[in-house]
């Protein structure tokens, strides 16, 4: 007879389970974005400073994910994963009874552990399959982080207008407890453990860090996903202050870059076997620049409106669902038995940059300056995404890869 606790589940998860984590943590960034102006008056203080609980998220979903990558790497995915998602719960109550605006966004900032949920989920993946394949899969998973975020607004300004604010932070605590109890029912392990301690897993940061290869994925990755992040730290302004439009009216058009980020993941998932991963980070960086492009000049010759301001970041939503899943696939390639470690580095120097991009949206937009400087933004990262994977494919062919 056998003491002690039962085996670790070692069945891989369905595709199912990986879609909902995604969607999950893409459901915690952006559900409460159309109830950021009455969460202002709610907690008694200035706009920007409830808008900086964007890029506080962001700045922490960084830093855990550098954390996250070498702990499951030892650990295991499924121990680091339902340990995650349960105290994402906790810390979720703290968000819908802070007293103040300072406690809202400490718990708000703890809101980050979430994002175990979007690294394993493609650590799982990689360690599944073959870097094309994986390539492929990782579009069908990601596709949650395309619907999440193409309803959560709507969703949010209509709970926000029916319930207050507060409902937009009970919804992803329920949904989060039905993910926490399938992850423990269907998560199996899908990597054997290291058997490093945690400073030698550190300690093979480097073997990464000196790859121009991983540079240059991640870094078209982040800056192609720049552009949309700035637009998370921008559009909220935009919509309510420069348009004049309500918050439900804000959730349903804010959703336009996610319809087109789930097209560009569907694009992924079918094409990235035939194509490969980087001709179609390629040319998901130029469809991301375009989008910007054709709205900043519509603007700059007095034509922006908000069908035209929304509605082209579904281009930048194509250019992303095509860039993302190929770039981190490339990222985790470069180093197969770092996977976790690489998703978790490769993920938080896109989430940093989301964070510092995010935070200078919301500085840069006034009244007077209207939509400009947010576009001139998203159209300097969007181009130095495509300068990043060119650079990534010139390299290869010199080398003869």
């Amino acid at each position: 007879m056998q003491f002690g606790p039962p085996p670790a589940r070692r069945s891989p998860p369905s595709i199912a389970t990986l879609v909902l984590l995604s969607g999950l943590s893409a459901l915690s960034l952006n559900l409460y974005l159309p109830s950021l102006p009455n969460m202002a008056v709610h907690f008694q203080t200035d706009y920007r400073v409830m808008q900086l609980s964007i890029a506080l998220y962001l700045m922490v979903s960084a830093i855990l994910q550098i954390l996250i990558g070498p702990i499951a790497d030892k650990a295991g995915r499924r121990p680091v994963l339902l340990w995650g998602m349960a105290l994402f719960l906790i810390v979720t109550l703290g968000c819908i009874y802070a007293p103040n605006a300072e406690v809202f966004l400490a718990f708000r900032m703890s809101q980050a552990i979430i994002v175990v949920g979007m690294v394993l989920s493609r650590a799982a993946v990689r360690d599944l399959y073959d870097q094309d394949q994986a390539a492929s899969m990782i579009g069908y998973v990601t596709m949650g982080m395309a619907v999440v975020p193409m309803i959560a607004p709507a969703i949010g300004g209509l709970l926000e207008e029916s319930f207050g604010w507060k409902a937009n932070f009970w919804l992803p605590f329920v949904l989060g407890t039905l993910t926490l109890i399938l992850c423990f029912k269907d998560f199996g392990e899908t990597s054997a453990k290291s058997g490093k301690t945690l400073l030698q897993q550190f300690r093979e940061y480097p073997e990464l860090l000196t790859s121009p290869r991983f540079w240059g994925y991640s870094m078209s990755s982040a800056l192609s996903s720049g552009a949309f992040f700035a637009y998370l730290g921008g559009a909220p302004f935009i919509g309510t202050e420069i348009f004049g439009m309500s918050a439900a009216e804000v959730g349903v058009y804010f959703g336009a870059p996610a319809l087109g980020y789930f097209a560009g993941n569907f694009i992924s998932g079918r094409f990235s076997v035939k194509f490969g991963v980087n001709r179609m980070v390629l040319r998901g960086c130029i469809l991301n620049a375009c989008g910007v492009l054709i709205s900043a000049l519509l603007f700059l010759i007095g034509l922006g409106t908000p069908l035209s301001f929304f509605g082209l970041m579904t281009i930048v939503g194509i250019g992303n669902g095509m860039t993302i899943p190929n770039a981190t696939s490339g990222a985790l390639s470069v180093r197969p038995h770092l996977a976790a470690t690489a998703a978790g580095l490769s993920g938080a120097i896109m989430l940093a940059g989301g964070a510092g991009l995010s935070a200078l949206a919301g500085f840069l937009l006034t009244h007077e300056t209207g939509a400009m400087p947010l576009l001139w933004l998203m159209l300097i990262t969007a181009l130095l995404a495509v300068g990043a994977i060119v650079s990534v494919i010139r390299r290869e062919r010199r080398l003869g890869l």
